[in-house]
């Protein structure tokens, strides 16, 4: 492990936030370590947004301040200007979800490109990221996943939906940015996997534009990125890997359940741990021909990170090597990579505050579900609460 605890530090980690901002933070983090509260809260607040009640205002000064860049791209702008100030990137990620309709699907493709030409114009926004399934229907890739024959009439919506990828990464290899495509769930996630890794073919050649997403509370992640790798160096192209531990875990659990067959998730948290540390090192250790971005906030595995470039000689600033974290969360693990010359982007959600209601209200639930996070973010707020009294 890298000697030297760098995470401890609160003054670079909450440099960026005044008093009341602080207080703010420490007021949700209090709140989100309560599970009734958030039950309470999520229940309380997907009524008055359906009722039209007049809680925007409130919500917006709260928890989605907190989490989220703004309502659209240029609202994003001071939070993006701001945290570069620090060394640190911006990902926009548009977190509007569940569109169904052609024209939503291409009007989340055009967002996209809008924001490659918004991230060609900024040095603090070096890559853009996408959902597959805001560019198609769920249930199209379900189906091409399974190796089921689509109708005609799916064929066509099927290569609808290639062209939409392809229109993305085609412009995001000539304004050289890097483009993100989230991982989901598994019955899903072939058809997904198939068609990104025919972007990287197409688009990876000198260096890698397009990245998938490894999900490594999934057993079968390991062996799958050895074999990409393995066509990827027979076809000439380089692997772009952005690697999480993973969003849907009671999903797939209770799918595999009442569907009968073997869960693809981890036995157990440490196992899941083992996972994302035994890929992240593979990647290192191959950054001939894969490029990396480890999304984490899990400061074991940062450190261990920070330990393998030591030993590799890799450059902290190395543009193979990417971390990052959430947008309001993590900062201690952020800023402090950030300011010992680490590569680091944040990820920020931004969209209609009713239409990104849906993802807040996730983070909050996976905030009280994931042991430890809300007590080591509690305790860090304190922390530089004290220190600024002194």
């Amino acid at each position: 492990m890298a000697s030297e605890k760098i995470f401890d530090n609160t003054e670079v980690a909450f440099s960026l936030k005044n008093d009341s901002e602080l207080e703010r933070a420490y007021f949700l983090f209090k709140m989100i370590s309560h599970q009734p509260l958030v039950r309470i809260g999520t229940a309380a607040t997907n009524f008055a947004l359906k009722a039209n009640l007049p809680v925007e205002g409130l919500i917006r000064s709260t928890v989605f301040d907190h989490f989220c860049g703004g309502v659209n791209e240029d609202d994003c702008l001071p939070v993006i200007d701001k945290m570069y100030t620090k060394g640190v990137s911006s990902v926009l990620d548009y977190s509007v979800e569940g569109k169904e309709s052609a024209n939503q699907f291409d009007d989340a493709k055009d967002k996209i490109l809008k924001l490659i030409h918004f991230a060609d114009e900024k040095d603090a926004m070096p890559i853009v990221v996408f959902k597959p399934t805001g560019f198609g229907r769920f249930y199209l890739f379900e189906k091409k996943g399974s190796g089921k024959t689509l109708t005609k009439d799916e064929q066509e919506e099927w290569e609808r939906l290639v062209n939409r990828f392809d229109e993305v990464c085609k412009l995001a290899k000539e304004k050289d940015v890097e483009v993100l495509i989230d991982g989901e769930e598994s019955w899903m996630q072939d058809a997904a996997d198939d068609l990104v890794e025919d972007m990287m073919r197409r688009y990876n050649t000198e260096k890698p534009i397009v990245y998938n997403t490894l999900q490594t509370y999934r057993w079968d992640r390991l062996a799958y990125l050895k074999a990409l790798h393995k066509r990827a160096k027979t076809d000439g192209f380089t692997v772009g890997m952005k690697i999480v531990r993973g969003a849907y875990m009671e999903k797939e659990r209770d799918r595999a359940e009442a569907k009968g067959y073997e869960s693809p998730i981890c036995k157990d948290k440490a196992t899941t741990d083992a996972n994302f540390n035994d890929c992240m090192t593979y990647m290192l250790n191959n950054l001939k021909d894969i490029s990396v971005f480890i999304g984490t906030h899990n400061e074991e595995s940062s450190y261990l990170a920070m330990q393998i470039m030591k030993d590799l000689k890799i450059s902290k600033s190395d543009n193979r090597v990417w971390f990052g974290q959430l947008f309001g969360m993590s900062d201690h693990i952020s800023y402090n990579l950030a300011e010992h010359g680490y590569n680091v982007a944040k990820y920020v959600p931004f969209g209609p505050v009713k239409d990104v209601m849906p993802y807040l209200i996730r983070r909050a639930e996976e905030n009280t579900s994931v042991a430890g996070q809300t007590s080591r973010e509690l305790n860090l707020l304190k922390q530089e609460k004290k220190r600024r009294r002194l």
